[in-house]
């Protein structure tokens, strides 16, 4: 089970340290690589789950996945979290690192979702309006479900405007209901 609040504590040292350090942005590009490819590898997790597996095999482990990919405060951070006994806790501090640098650089994500796949055109289209109504930059995902039938469904942040054909559907059924 995922501590999220000690997640939160250690990506706010990570980053306390690494703007310190002047790596904040190489920080960053480690967090990534080592939440997605913790998030895709179940036997990742499961070695680092494990309560079987050494903490020094553990460490092993990661060191052959992410050595010479990462820098030094995120291989001191796998110390860290040995050191604690919190090494089950790595990709969740790697996603709460993203989500802080990117609060910090006033990045969000944007969510839209829609029934057929976004084309490029329109993906900056909706980047496009993201910035102007919200003054940040943003970074979108795609979720694409055909039960909404048309339209789209933009959530930014706790924001969320519903343009969906399903939708539109739905009031109606309710007002006609009435």
């Amino acid at each position: 089970m995922s501590n999220n609040r000690a997640a939160i504590r250690y990506a706010k040292a990570v980053l306390s340290l690494s703007e310190g350090q002047k790596t904040s942005d190489e920080t960053y590009s480690n967090m990534q690589l080592i939440a997605t490819t913790i998030s895709e590898s179940d036997d990742l997790q499961l070695v680092l789950n494990s309560s079987i597996v050494q903490l020094n095999d553990k460490k092993k482990a990661l060191l052959a996945v992410f050595g010479t990919k990462i820098n030094e405060t995120s291989k001191k951070l796998i110390d860290l979290l040995i050191l604690n006994k919190r090494l089950a806790e790595f990709g969740n501090v790697a996603t709460q690192y993203i989500a802080l640098y990117d609060t910090l650089k006033g990045k969000q994500e944007a969510v839209v979702t829609t029934a057929v796949p976004l084309t490029k055109d329109l993906s900056n289209q909706v980047l496009a309006k993201v910035k102007e109504l919200t003054g940040k930059e943003a970074t979108l995902s795609n979720i694409v479900n055909p039960s909404i039938l048309g339209g789209f469904i933009l959530r930014v942040g706790d924001i969320q405007y519903d343009a969906s054909i399903s939708n539109k559907l739905n009031v109606l059924k309710r007002q006609f209901s009435a």
